[in-house]
């Protein structure tokens, strides 16, 4: 695959995952272009504090505008599709959101894929579209439950994404990270809620205290990503992107008291807890599909990379976007 004259489009560029992604392939030597929400500011999200943001080139549209995205897509060679809406509260306020952002805009990346001359597609899909795991660990065979409009919008996103390659031929590689974490997260993640109260206070306020979730490193995961597109293998396939390990959100607040070196104290609010039977208790990946046929592996520990979350949130540009004595949807 010759990289110096090959161009790459990554949808949701600006956001969280998006911004280390285009950063990783810029440094890997591909062109990008990054394709994020039109919007007013002309803002780049979190690329307009990138190193890199003179090599990036930018294109503002929506992913649910046919037009604008067929635009962008034939500009370029490859697409790795991670624009999405991934607030499960915020899905059961306007669960259409979901359905127009996550579907609908898939569908648009893939039609124009269909009607260009495209190498490759890269869907990112969610652990969360397994819904609590019913095994151990889970793997690709895990069956789909859906527990969200969130986690049903992305399985809709992902069987489509299938039935394209299998209709059509298109090139498509279906991409399931777990939980990643990381410098730039969203504020509604559990790994930022945390550490922003820590940094402000000692109270923490949480929702269900008892789930588990498996985290890899936002690097480590951006190499998962790299090593899948890499390969000349898993056309129309789903391949796990996880670390084998599960935390409870308790567990993790003992470990950024290590850090802190402060007494924290957790409070459960009912305003964070999810509905019932929408609640996802466990998630553990089983990644050894892309272990054993890439070799990939998480290298960061999980100390580690709190470590490097907590002490990029601790600084007063960044401590400004999280908002820790509020609650938002």
């Amino acid at each position: 695959m010759n990289n110096t004259k090959k161009k790459i489009l990554i949808t949701g560029a600006a956001g969280f995952v998006g911004s280390h992604l285009t950063e990783f392939f810029i440094k890997k030597g591909y062109k990008v272009i990054a394709f994020d929400r039109y919007n007013s500011f002309n803002s780049f999200g979190w690329l307009d504090y990138s190193a890199y943001k003179k090599n990036i080139e930018f294109i503002l549209g929506d992913i649910r505008d046919y037009d604008s995205v067929f635009k962008a897509v034939k500009k370029v060679n490859y697409v790795i599709h991670l624009a999405a809406l991934i607030g499960i509260p915020y899905s059961y306020i306007s669960p259409i959101a979901y359905i127009k952002t996550n579907i609908e805009g898939t569908y648009n990346v893939l039609e124009a894929c269909k009607n260009s001359k495209i190498d490759q597609i890269l869907i990112t899909s969610t652990s969360e579209v397994y819904g609590s795991a019913q095994t151990k660990s889970i793997n690709e065979n895990h069956p789909y439950n859906a527990q969200s409009p969130y986690a049903a919008s992305k399985v809709a996103a992902d069987h489509l994404s299938l039935s394209y390659y299998k209709s059509f031929g298109i090139p498509v590689k279906i991409v399931r990270p777990f939980n990643i974490y990381g410098p730039r997260q969203s504020a509604r993640a559990i790994i930022p809620t945390i550490l922003s109260q820590a940094l402000k206070g000692s109270e923490i306020k949480l929702g269900n205290l008892n789930t588990t979730r498996d985290l890899t490193y936002v690097e480590d995961t951006c190499n998962g990503f790299y090593k899948i597109f890499k390969s000349s293998n898993f056309f129309g396939e789903v391949i796990n992107i996880g670390s084998d390990n599960e935390i409870t959100p308790k567990q993790i607040v003992k470990k950024v008291e290590e850090i802190k070196g402060d007494k924290l104290k957790i409070k459960s609010q009912i305003i964070r807890i999810r509905p019932k039977k929408s609640e996802v208790l466990r998630l553990r990946c089983n990644f050894s599909k892309i272990n054993n046929k890439l070799g990939w592996q998480p290298k960061t520990s999980f100390s580690n990379g709190l470590e490097k979350s907590y002490q990029w949130m601790n600084t007063e540009e960044f401590q400004k976007f999280y908002k820790s004595k509020k609650y938002i949807i």
